[in-house]
This record gives C-alpha cells, sequence and structure tokens, in this order.
C-alpha cells in the first residue's frame, strides 16, 4: 500500500499545499492501523519489547500498545508525506523544524569546526532523518550517509533524490567496498557519516543486547569509530509539538528534536582485539541509542522482525552459540505471551 501512494504522490507533491500531501498518508497510516496488517503486528511486537523493558514487566498492557502502534503508524507515514514535500518548503522552514539537543551537540560541533575533524554518527529509524540530514548539513558539515538500495526502482530515486536536494551525498547498500568509501569521505575535513544502524540482517551485522533481548545491527558506526581513531556520537529523533513564533517559521504544527549524545571514547576499547573491539563498542552505542527509544518509543520506525526472537534462526548465518541458546531458552519461557497472532514462532526445536 505504501508503495503505491508514495509514488503516487511524489510527482506532484512539491506543487502541493502540505495538508494535501499528509492527509492521504495520515489515512492510510489509520486503515492500515485498523486492518492489523503484518506490518503493523510486527510493529507492535517490536514495540512490545521496548515498553517491557522500560516498565520492567512482562505484563505488558495489549490497549496500551495498539494505542502506542496507532501513534507510530501516524508518526512514520507523516515521515513520508513530509520527505515527499520537501522541494515545496523553503530553508527557513526546514530550518525551523528541527532544533538539536542532548550533551554530545556541542562536542561533535567542537570537533568539526575546530579541530577540524570528521565524525561518525550512529542512528536508528525514528522521526525524519532527512530533515535530521539536511540540519546536520548546515548546523554541523557536509553530510555522507548509506541509503538502503529498495527493489522498487522508482521508490529508490525518488528518495535518493530527496536528500541529495537536501544537500547529502547518498552511497547505496550492496556497493562494493562501501565501508572505504565512507573512510574515503571521512579522510576530508568538515564530513558527518550519520549511519542507520539499528537494523542489519545480513552476515556482517554484529549481535548485541537491547530491550531485555537480542537484536543485530551494523557493524558501520563503530568501524568506522575504531579504524579511523575517531569519536563515536549516537543520535535519536523524535517529534515535537511546536508553537509560536517557531511555528510560524515552520508552517508546521509538528517539529523534531535530534538528541546527540556522546562522544563514546573508542580508546578505551584499544587493548581488545579488533572484532571484539568493534563489538564493545557497537553494544556501547546501542545501549546510549536504546534510552532513546524507549523515551519516544512512538518514533521509533521499526516494521520488520528485529528481534531474534521473531527470525527464523535457521537461515541467519553466524549465529553465536551462547546467543542462540539465550534466544531460544527466552522463547520456550513466553509460550504464553499475549500476542502470538496465529503464525507459528520461528524459534525452537
Amino acid at each position: 500500500m505504501l508503495d503505491t501512494i508514495v509514488i503516487a504522490v511524489m510527482r506532484g507533491a512539491s506543487h502541493m499545499p502540505e495538508a494535501f500531501v499528509r492527509a492521504p498518508f495520515l489515512l492510510a497510516a489509520d486503515a492500515a492501523w485498523l486492518a492489523r496488517t503484518t506490518g503493523v503486528r510486527q510493529l507492535e511486537r517490536n514495540l512490545r519489547h521496548v515498553i517491557a523493558h522500560r516498565d520492567g514487566t512482562d505484563a505488558v498492557d495489549r490497549a496500551g500498545i495498539r494505542r502506542l502502534s496507532r501513534r507510530a503508524m501516524r508518526s512514520y507515514f507523516s515521515y513520508f508525506s513530509e520527505a515527499l514535500s520537501v522541494g515545496a518548503r523553503s530553508r527557513g522552514e526546514l530550518l525551523a523544524r528541527i532544533r538539536p539537543d542532548g550533551d554530545g551537540f556541542a562536542p561533535l560541533r567542537r570537533l568539526i569546526h575546530d579541530h577540524p575533524g570528521s565524525a561518525p554518527m550512529a542512528m536508528g529509524h525514528q522521526g525524519n532523518w532527512d530533515y535530521a540530514g539536511f540540519w546536520a548539513h548546515d548546523a554541523l558539515a557536509p553530510v555522507t550517509t548509506v541509503a538502503e538500495r529498495l527493489s522498487n526502482r522508482a521508490m529508490l530515486d525518488a528518495f535518493v533524490a530527496i536528500r541529495e536536494r537536501l544537500g547529502m551525498t547518498i552511497l547505496l547498500t550492496g556497493q562494493q567496498g562501501l565501508t572505504e568509501r565512507l573512510k574515503r569521505a571521512m579522510a576530508e575535513p568538515h564530513v558527518l557519516v550519520p549511519l542507520l544502524a539499528d537494523r542489519d540482517l545480513g552476515p556482517r551485522g554484529e549481535f548485541v543486547r537491547a530491550f531485555g533481548s537480542t537484536i543485530r545491527v551494523a557493524r558501520g558506526p563503530a568501524t568506522l569509530a575504531y579504524d579511523l581513531h575517531t569519536p563515536l556520537f549516537v543520535a535519536n529523533i523524535h517529534r515535537e509539538t511546536l508553537t509560536g513564533e517557531r511555528r510560524s517559521r515552520a508552517s508546521s504544527s509538528h517539529g523534531y528534536v535530534i538528541r546527540i549524545t556522546g562522544p563514546l571514547d573508542i580508546d578505551r576499547f584499544r587493548t581488545l582485539p579488533r572484532h571484539e573491539a568493534i563489538a564493545a563498542i557497537t553494544q556501547a552505542w546501542v545501549d546510549r541509542w536504546a534510552a532513546g527509544v524507549e523515551d519516544h518509543p512512538e518514533d521509533w520506525h521499526m516494521l520488520q522482525p528485529i528481534f531474534l526472537e521473531d527470525l527464523d534462526l535457521d537461515r541467519l548465518r553466524d549465529v553465536p552459540a551462547d546467543v542462540l541458546a539465550r534466544v531460544r531458552d527466552k522463547a520456550l519461557g513466553s509460550d504464553a505471551c499475549a500476542d502470538c497472532d496465529t503464525r507459528e514462532r520461528s524459534v525452537g526445536a
């Protein structure tokens, strides 16, 4: 459904009032939520992990998860309407829609502006990361990042064009020597490399603990920081309601906060072998990022399986024995979960 709406809207979105673009997306979000599509059910399973860990209980209120998932779907679909209509927004409107926060903003700005240096940043699929990239390009440094190579070529071309219009340099997953290309970009002064890294099901992903479970995330942020001897920063993005003069400048009732934490001190991991150091650095940034997700779970746009309990472990390569045993044991102890849907769980003997 989403692909169809995006392709239908994207040709004229830059010439339409923003409210006209937003309306069909919010209707689609509500329709998918009411129908409890596969993506919505998976979103609710993911959110249940977050809320159970945050609140320290397995007794998560199902009605509360339903309410939360509706907010999350509307946040997710709002991102698409904003991205598609970005060409109709002025620079001033876009900058008024996002503001920095967090203890990492000042040291990141000093690193990039004063030394001069470049830095990687670990992020998740939260809020509007395209707005964040535009803001970072304006407030910090030119942005080089990676976009997922979508199977739908029209969708891929549309979103690459949007990000390039916002000033970002875009590389695509699946390209040969991708990590080396990112390293070459960071060899230049004043470059920021933010990477959406909260899901990686490929053979090179790193298993980490998150939300009381196990997920597999990208090694890219930790690898760049370790190999290039640079600090690593972490970003979370969430929506906020705008009022007063800022609302007027933004021409919108909502904007975003990009909360930057760090830097992570990479040198304290130098005594470890490289692969262990990258694993430890990855766990360190995930710990910070996960805390941000728990603060604003409604803005985490994760509609795909991410927790190992929801994956077919027999098809995943390189799952460490201790991780596999831990996930299987947890699955056996949680067969009575409130929302198993009708599908079989992928874990178990």
